[in-house]
């Protein structure tokens, strides 16, 4: 499974890899941030812990402003 998450307050490099960084600690989660588009991808293997990455990404400095699900080529 892969959620988007869209991140407020990032404003450079440092900003993203510490995103990246606080996110990828969590356990079953890989995620790659991008700071241009202000999100991450998020793949998830296991359990979807919602408020476990909100609070990594809030505790790193930043603020989760939504969270959808990774559409594929053709939405579904």
């Amino acid at each position: 499974m892969e959620k988007i998450v869209g991140i407020k307050g990032m404003s450079c490099q440092h900003c993203q890899n510490r995103v990246e960084k606080a996110l990828n600690a969590l356990p079953g989660i890989t995620a790659q941030v991008n700071l241009k588009k202000e999100q991450a991808v998020v793949s998830v293997t296991g359990e979807w812990d919602e408020k476990a990455v909100i609070k990594a990404i809030s505790d790193a400095g930043y603020e989760v402003v939504s969270i959808t699900d990774k559409k594929g080529l053709f939405g579904r």
